[in-house]
């Protein structure tokens, strides 16, 4: 029998030490915003990254006295953690019981979910919470939206809930009429530049996370060449820049941004300032699992990155979402401190936690503060709670003055000290200039898949005196820095401001070229077959009979091309010289284009 947990208990909120600020805080808001009449019925909460998003999750039927939750999770990793930790009884993670908020020993709330065919009504009758993910209750034949009762549920979490403007939220809001709906997330707007329904209730600014020690400490580090000279494919005419106009290209010029970004001259020095400033942290502290996460614009790119860091003898993987199935793998790793770095396309977004990820390494573009508040939020856990100037609770944000990602943080710095006011303004919508996917070529297209990594329009080619500036994203009160200082002195550490160019190791270089070659060849294989629409599980191409599935027959016949360009036999690419391998790469889009005239 249904016990109505969240009515009949009694949850220890106000004075609760083991709380948060902006648990009991945004309990109150709850509280009395639903308190009121003719409270609107959808409202938002914002709170930072490592605030106690999930505590306050579970703590929030409480404040609307509740009979039934639903809680939507944005995917299903999240919607597990939830089911399995926060809200799971029987678990030593059971909020309830980790914060004292219940006492021991007490009757819990009731959980259960929805989950493909393994979940029926029954399970949800006796169940306080609900937990799903939205993708479960998509469509208006969802047999879940269609068998319950429209009072089924009287209050609707959403986590993440900057992504409840799609039309698929509101055949929810309709479905359920009367539930109040409270919408959780570190920031209100979406990529496109939409903001999250409900008026925003109650938000927790970063300042005061820092100042807690929830979140880590921030800064910017800005890469800034004295001159940068390029060659604009157009016309193929070197031209010299100063900083100024560099950063003058930067903001209005896209394509000029894109090349900061995919040329090697400029991504080098990216990678290396963002090695740079691993190092140094990894001294200050003593702690060698401090990691770089960095942002890759699409699936090519990040082979660009990845080989760039693992040219320089760090140990770099990247996980993409037509690489699935390696990603649980690679993320693995990345726990078991086996990465040094982790390159990739808005993939490790929301809910995703590693507390070590400390140097955020700008190689995409970010148009709007949206994805560039996720994005720097994956940096922001902080390693030692609750002290906020422990040296290991420092975030590093690297970027190039000509990828114009100064606006971005400068929205953040101004995010960082938001107050209700604040949201109501801030956010203006704005074209998003997306380069996260990879668009395929139209039919009506001329018949080449596109190269690799598109050719940059500005190409550049050289950097002189390159130096770096740093912008902390809460200044430090005078009592703070002296102490910070005093300590940086006592580890005899000095301030960093110039860049120190790496210089790859030749046998490491040709080793990251030589697997960044292969992926290359599978990425473009991959792309040649969507676009002539081949199965790559399909056998028609296997003329030969012999079991091999058309994305291996194709491969394998790119693999021969490339051979033959660089005089070797297809078995013997562990014997490729750099300049050999640099041959093939540069002659892999007329490879593809041959073998597709052979189809």
């Amino acid at each position: 029998m249904k016990t109505d947990a969240f009515k009949t208990l009694s949850p220890k909120i106000a004075g609760n030490e083991n709380l948060r600020v902006p648990q009991r805080e945004g309990y109150e808001h709850i509280a009395s915003h639903f308190a009121e009449p003719d409270a609107q019925r959808e409202v938002g909460i914002v709170l930072p990254v490592g605030c106690g998003k999930s505590g306050l999750m579970t703590i929030a039927p409480f404040a609307t006295s509740s009979v039934r939750v639903l809680v939507i999770a944005p995917s299903v990793r999240i919607a597990k953690q939830l089911l399995d930790k926060d809200f799971n009884s029987t678990s030593e993670e059971l909020f309830y019981k980790k914060c004292a908020v219940l006492d021991d020993g007490t009757t819990y709330p009731e959980v259960a979910e929805i989950r493909g065919t393994s979940s029926n009504k029954a399970d949800l009758e006796d169940a306080d919470v609900v937990i799903t993910n939205i993708q479960q209750l998509q469509g208006t034949e969802n047999r879940w939206l269609t068998a319950l009762p429209k009072d089924y549920f009287d209050l609707i979490l959403v986590d993440e809930g900057h992504h409840n403007v799609a039309a698929s939220w509101e055949l929810l809001r309709q479905t359920f009429p009367a539930a109040k709906i409270v919408n959780l997330s570190a920031t209100p707007v979406r990529a496109d530049g939409q903001i999250m329904s409900g008026d925003i209730i109650y938000s927790f600014p970063v300042i005061r996370a820092i100042q807690e020690g929830y979140v880590k400490r921030l800064k910017a580090v800005v890469l800034n060449p004295a001159t940068l000279r390029f060659v604009r494919s157009e016309d193929g005419v070197e031209t010299e820049v100063d900083r100024d106009e560099v950063v003058r290209l930067g903001e209005n010029d896209a394509d000029f941004r894109r090349s900061i970004l995919t040329s090697k001259e400029t991504l080098d020095t990216i990678v290396d300032c963002s090695i740079q400033q691993l190092k140094a942290l990894r001294e200050r502290t003593g702690e060698p699992r401090h990691k770089i996460i960095a942002s890759a614009l699409n699936y090519r790119h990040c082979i660009q990155v990845t080989e760039a860091y693992t040219a320089r003898g760090l140990r770099a993987a990247y996980i993409h979402s037509r690489e699935e199935a390696n990603t649980d793998g690679i993320l693995a790793k990345l726990d078991s401190n086996e990465l040094d770095v982790i390159v990739q396309v808005r993939k490790l977004g929301e809910g995703f936690d590693h507390k070590w990820l400390s140097v955020a390494a700008v190689c995409s573009i970010f148009s709007n503060l949206g994805p560039f508040v996720q994005f720097v939020g994956r940096i922001m856990r902080v390693a030692v709670p609750n002290d906020p100037m422990n040296p290991n609770n420092q975030g590093i944000v690297v970027y190039h003055a000509g990828a114009n990602v100064a606006q971005r943080w400068s929205d953040f710095k101004n995010f960082s000290e938001a107050d209700q006011a604040y949201f109501d303004d801030l956010f203006p919508t704005e074209d998003v200039f997306d380069f996260v996917s990879d668009p395929l070529p139209q039919k009506v297209a001329p018949s080449v898949p596109q190269p690799l990594i598109a050719a940059p329009v500005f190409e550049i080619t050289t950097q002189s005196d390159v130096t770096f500036s740093e912008d902390e994203l809460v200044t430090l009160t005078p009592e703070q820095k002296a102490a910070y200082d005093l300590l940086l002195d006592q580890l005899g550490q000095d301030r960093l401001i110039r860049l120190t160019r790496l210089q790859p190791r030749k046998q490491e270089a040709r080793r990251a070229a030589r697997k960044a070659l292969d992926e290359e060849v599978r990425n473009a294989v991959g792309q040649l077959m969507r676009y002539k629409g081949i199965n790559p599980k399909g056998r028609d191409l296997d003329t030969r009979h012999l079991g091999q599935d058309n994305f291996v027959v194709l491969k394998a016949r790119v693999d021969k091309k490339l051979a033959d360009l660089a005089g070797v036999d297809t078995g013997a690419r562990g014997e490729l010289s750099s300049e050999q391998i640099e041959a093939m790469r540069k002659g892999l889009a007329n490879a593809i284009k041959n073998v597709e005239a052979e189809l």
